[in-house]
């Protein structure tokens, strides 16, 4: 997954640069929306750790 997301990144940065046209206004899109789900992600495993939830209490200490 984080393989794809990585590839998506760099294809939405190219589609930046040449203007967000045809294919490259749907790499921009699947950019963002991967963007927005691992920003939800990020911030579910701080208030995970923060309740001293799980794994993610052991991640951060």
């Amino acid at each position: 997954m984080l393989k794809y997301a990585l590839i998506f990144a760099i294809i939405s940065l190219i589609a930046g640069a040449l203007g967000f046209t045809g294919i490259a206004a749907g790499s921009a899109g699947i950019a963002k929306l991967l963007f927005f789900v691992f920003v939800a992600l990020a911030v579910l495993f701080v208030v995970l750790a923060l309740l001293g939830v799980g794994a993610a209490r052991k991640a951060l200490r």
